[in-house]
Order: structure tokens, then C-alpha cells, then sequence
């Protein structure tokens, strides 16, 4: 990899920074005094840009790494050149600089963008590095950095797809400075900086753009990035369709162009980005109003003129699905008004469920009001029922968003064959005996490549009478843990268990997170409870998994009292893992000792909060 450096002379026209006061005078004492600076904060906040700044301020060299799954050791520090190698040996000047050793002897600002998407494996050859400020290169000798030598990290921490946690080694090594979004008036001073749009148009590109980011239904919104687009694009589209000012149709085209690829729906939510873009337009800017908003226009929150949810039809309608009676045993409103307080709040009359109730009981009391959802899922009252399995699906699957972490140490650099990777030259000079008329062949060469180790994965859920309430809801949460920890890759096999087994998502097989958690909490069991035979269906689904590792998650309080010993029905499992809901001195010694049969661990979930770190452990 040839780094990529950038004197402060060759900037020409920088962006301004706007803001950022704080974070400017953190970062330039930190750098002064030899720190090193991890920079956290969503897209759009600044984190080059401030560099920039500091290091023109500075006069001093900034040298660019793009972090991503691919950066390999070797490509940060450098490698031999194998041609020079081959026909002189291991000398120094064969060696060529990655980015790292480039900035080290240079004494410049090493700037690593997306430092929460490179391996493990390559953040480790820093942490020599951060605290002895030297790094020890095989065949090559140590390289000590110069005294102005700085590494500077940025990470969007908000991002879940591709990415993972720093390791504790690493974050323990740098300071950290956490950027956040600029108020109103620093955002449009940026958006016509940069766009040179000013007037009306810049407001209303600013404010639709930071409407994105408080939604309910969202995710996470737009960056600054996006009001620029859409104001670039709105004076585009108006001049262009010879508007002497911007109809509502066309400031929503140019929504639609700016916005739309840059939000990101929550999990369990139904809707498309265009239908928010639509629910925002109108609150901005009405559809029965000809003139386009001007500043001060728009409602306050809360007020008549915001809208109440999605559009009907088209993209923001909800899906229902019909209930289909399976003879579950369900609970009447008397009951569930006597196990939960927030019921009569919740549901005040027969047939409603107030989801912003609901919203603020869970603000309030997660655990009780997770309870509670996972016992209106088997409600009598068939429309309460039908209602809150619909919410459930979105609840839960929320809720597992911050169980497992996405652990490193998955993909390993290692030997590999088919030109793929970076030339391992040891392991090449060992194979090939060179000669006059020997050249290499393709077999001769071995390569260093990243190998993932596959693990198939099959959650087993207990329904028996013995999960009810607060056990279901873990059960629940746990669940989307598991189904949203697979990312689209072996989507985990999910069957559940009493007396009999169902298989609610087979092996490989991806049905929508939001209903497969609906059907979970709409689950359950009386009766016997056949923990064997659960067990033999979780092998089955994992017999066809093409996997390194066949790993079994058990959410059960163990207590079987029909069918087979469960330690009998472990074939074909290579790991077991159990948590246990709410624990219990007789739950936990059988999950203990069932778990240590199949080399895994047993774990107690009492709550919510409990459930995310017992699925770390597991997975890493």
C-alpha cells in the first residue's frame, strides 16, 4: 500500500471549520504534549476537517490510512519488495513504507480513518508503537518514530455493519475527543460555505436534514452532508425546470436524491426513508401550502401540524398478519391488570393498547414494561393481542440491538493458496529452490490471507408453562440478539420447545426479525416439557450448516419432565451454551452441568441489562 500524504502547503481552499471550539483546544494540547487521539463521532461532524486545520496550523505532515476489513499488518507497516528480495536478499533498501513507518521516520500525523473496522490483528503491531514510540520489523531491525510522530484514529461508533469494539489495549493507549453534530446556525454557516447557497434554501435544506435525526422511526439520520446535497440539488432542479421558485414536488426530488441513502430506518420498523421524507416534508412544509417555509415557518414539536405516524398506505403501512389459533393458553385483562401496574395506562379499554404509553412506561421501567408486552402477546382480548405482538416484534428487537457486541478475532491472517492476499515471501523462498531455469510456478507461491472461522448457529427457546412475563421477555430480547448478531451471514436456525417442538426459522433460512420475535413472545407452552427433543431438532437444523463450529444457544430454565436426559440429545453439537431467565438455585445447577457436557457455559439473565454481556461472552 503507498501511503497517501498531504503537506499542509498543497490544501488548497480548505473547508472552514464552524464550531468546535472545545474539541480544537483538547485535540491541539493533546497532540503538543504527545498524546495520542482517538476521534469518535457519527458522519458529517468534522473529524477530518478539524484535523486539517490543526495540522495546517501546525505545519506538519499528515500522512492517510483508510481502516477496513482488508488492511493487513503488512500494508500498514510495509513489506519487502519480493522481486528485489529474490535477486539481492534482505537488504534495508528493499524494504518498502506502508503509511505507518512512513509517518514514523517522518515524525508526521498518521490520520487512520475507521479505526472500529480494522482487525484486531492489525491494531496489535500499534501498541508498541503508542507506548514506546518504536516498532520492532522482522529482517528489517526497529524503527523509532520522530519526535512529532502522532496517531490520530477516527471511528463512527453509531455504525453496526462492518465494524467492531476497539480492544481495550488500544483505547487504554490514546486519548479520546467525541465530536457531536453543530447547532442549527453552525450547520447552515457549513452548508452555504460549502454549497455557496444561501437564503431560504440553506434553512430549509438544514432543518429537514436535522428533522432526520430525531425521528422516532429512525435509526440514525443525516449528516450535514446531506443538507448540502439537498441544497446543491434543490437550486439545481429549480433552475432546470425554469421554477422561479422551488415547488413542493420538486424540494421533495431533491429530498428524496439527498436524504433517502443516508437514513437509516430502526430495526422493527416497517417503512421506507422516502415515507419519513414525506412525513417530515409536511410538517415543514404543508402540502395545501403553495409558498415554500421560510425560517420560523415550520410547528413546533408536538403541535397540529405534526404529523402522527407514517402516511397511509403505500411504503409506511404496517404489515398484519391474520392470528392463527394454535390453542395457546391466553390471559384475561383481569389477570394482567393484577400482574402489572402500567396495564390499565396501557390499555385502557378493551381492544386499545396506547403504544406512547407504552413508550414511556418502557422510558420509565424496562424490565416491568418489557414484562408486560411479552403478557399482552397471549392477551385474550384479541385485538390488545393482535396489537402487541405487532409492537413486540419493534420493542424486542430494539432492545437486542445492544446485546452482542460484535467480538474480533473471527478472521486470522493466514497461509493461503490462489494468489489471494499479500505474498508471504519465508513461506514462497522455502517452496521455490531458485535456479538458472527455475522459475516460480503458481504452487510455489503462498500468500497471507484473512480466513474466517464459520460458526452455524441454532437458538433454542423454551414456551413451556414455566416461562412467563419478565422470563419471556429476556427470552425475547436475547432472541434478537442472536438473530441480529448474524448480519445476513448463517442466519441462526430458531425453534422453539414444550411439549412438542416448532421450528419458527430454519438453518440458512431468513425470515423478518420483527415477526419471527413476534411469533416468539406469541408462544406458549403448558403442559410436559421435552428439553431432549428441542436438543434434536437443534442438531438436525445444524447438520446441513456448512460451519467450522455448531453452536447451540439454550434460553431455558432446564427443568425437563418428559422425553430423554437432555445430556443424551448433544450429538452433532459441538458447543452448548445456556442462559437461564431470572435463575434459580435448581435452574442454574442443571444448566451449569448440561452446558459444561457440551464444552459451553451456563449464565443467569435476572435483566435486560444482563442479557448483551452474557452474549458477548459467548461469542467471543
Amino acid at each position: 500500500m503507498t501511503p497517501v500524504t498531504a503537506p499542509p502547503s498543497q490544501t488548497s481552499s480548505p473547508v472552514p471549520v464552524v464550531g468546535l471550539r472545545r474539541e480544537r483546544e483538547v485535540l491541539t494540547v493533546a497532540l503538543a504534549t504527545g498524546r495520542h487521539v482517538v476521534i469518535e463521532g457519527p458522519p458529517g461532524t468534522g473529524k477530518s476537517t478539524l484535523l486539517r486545520s490543526i495540522a495546517r496550523e501546525a505545519v506538519q505532515q499528515v500522512v492517510f490510512v483508510e481502516g477496513n476489513a482488508e488492511l493487513t499488518p503488512a500494508r500498514l507497516i510495509g513489506a519487502f519488495d519480493p522481486s528485489q528480495v529474490l535477486a539481492e536478499g534482505y537488504l534495508p533498501a528493499s524494504f518498502v513504507d506502508g503509511p505507518l513507518l512512513t509517518a514514523m521516520r517522518g515524525g508526521a500525523l498518521l490520520y487512520l480513518e475507521e479505526l472500529n473496522r480494522v482487525p484486531e490483528e492489525t491494531l496489535n503491531v500499534l501498541i508498541t508503537v503508542l507506548t514506546e514510540g518504536e516498532i520492532a520489523v522482522p529482517r528489517l531491525g526497529t524503527v523509532r518514530a520522530g519526535a512529532r510522530f502522532r496517531l490520530i484514529a477516527a471511528m463512527n461508533p453509531f455504525d453496526a455493519v462492518g465494524t467492531a469494539r476497539v480492544s481495550q489495549a488500544i483505547a487504554d493507549r490514546m486519548c479520546r475527543v467525541v465530536l457531536g453534530y453543530q447547532d442549527e446556525a453552525g450547520e447552515q454557516a457549513i452548508t452555504a460555505s460549502v454549497s455557496g447557497v444561501t437564503g431560504w434554501v440553506t434553512d430549509f435544506a438544514v432543518s429537514l436534514t436535522r428533522a432526520t435525526r430525531t425521528h422516532r422511526d429512525v435509526r440514525m439520520g443525516s449528516s450535514v452532508r446531506g443538507a448540502i446535497d439537498l441544497a446543491l440539488v434543490l437550486t439545481g432542479l429549480t433552475e432546470l425546470r425554469g421554477e422561479a421558485t422551488p415547488a413542493r414536488e420538486t424540494a421533495r426530488d431533491a429530498a428524496y436524491a439527498a436524504l433517502s441513502g443516508r437514513i437509516r430506518v430502526a430495526d422493527g420498523v416497517d417503512r421506507t426513508a422516502e415515507s419519513v421524507i414525506d412525513e417530515l416534508l409536511d410538517r415543514l412544509w404543508p402540502e395545501d401550502s403553495a409558498a415554500p417555509p421560510q425560517p420560523g415557518d415550520e410547528p413546533e414539536a408536538g403541535s397540529p401540524g405534526k404529523a402522527d405516524g407514517p402516511p397511509p398506505g403505500g411504503a409506511g403501512r404496517s404489515r398484519e398478519r391474520p392470528h392463527r389459533n394454535r390453542g395457546e393458553r391466553t390471559v384475561g385483562r383481569g389477570e394482567l391488570g393484577a400482574r402489572h401496574e402500567q396495564f390499565a395506562e396501557v390499555s385502557p379499554e378493551l381492544g386499545s393498547l396506547d403504544a406512547e404509553a407504552f413508550d414511556r412506561a418502557l422510558a420509565e421501567a424496562p424490565e416491568a414494561a418489557a414484562a408486560l408486552l411479552a403478557d399482552l402477546a397471549v392477551a385474550t382480548d384479541a385485538q390488545l393481542r393482535a396489537a402487541a405482538r405487532r409492537l413486540a416484534g419493534r420493542v424486542f428487537i430494539q432492545l437486542g440491538r445492544v446485546g452482542p457486541a460484535r467480538a474480533r478475532g473471527t478472521r486470522r491472517l493466514g497461509p493461503a493458496r490462489g494468489m489471494d492476499g499479500d505474498l508471504d515471501l519465508d513461506r514462497t523462498l522455502e517452496r521455490w529452490s531458485p535456479g538458472p531455469s527455475r522459475r516460480p510456478e503458481t504452487d510455489d507461491i503462498v500468500t497471507r490471507t484473512w480466513t474466517a472461522h464459520r460458526r452455524a448457529v441454532c437458538l433454542v427457546v423454551d414456551i413451556s408453562g414455566s416461562m412467563q412475563g419478565r422470563a419471556v421477555a429476556l427470552a425475547a430480547v436475547a432472541a434478537a440478539g442472536v438473530v441480529l448478531a448474524a448480519d445476513g451471514k448463517l442466519e441462526p436456525a430458531v425453534i422453539a420447545f414444550g411439549a412438542g417442538v416448532r421450528v419458527l426459522q430454519a438453518q440458512g433460512v431468513r425470515r423478518p426479525p420483527e415477526e419471527l420475535l413476534s411469533d416468539i413472545v406469541a408462544l406458549r407452552g403448558h403442559g410436559l416439557t421435552d428439553l431432549a427433543a428441542g436438543l434434536r431438532e437443534a442438531s438436525r437444523q445444524l447438520a446441513g450448516a456448512v460451519a467450522d463450529e455448531r453452536l447451540v444457544v439454550l434460553l431455558s430454565d432446564c427443568r425437563h419432565t418428559a422425553g430423554d436426559e437432555p445430556a443424551e440429545a448433544l450429538a452433532g453439537i459441538d458447543r452448548l451454551h445456556v442462559l437461564v431467565p431470572l435463575g434459580g438455585a435448581e435452574a442454574e445447577a442443571a444448566a451449569s452441568a448440561l452446558a459444561a457436557r457440551a464444552g459451553g457455559r451456563a449464565q443467569t439473565v435476572r435483566r435486560l441489562a444482563d442479557v448483551g454481556p452474557a452474549l458477548t461472552r459467548i461469542r467471543t
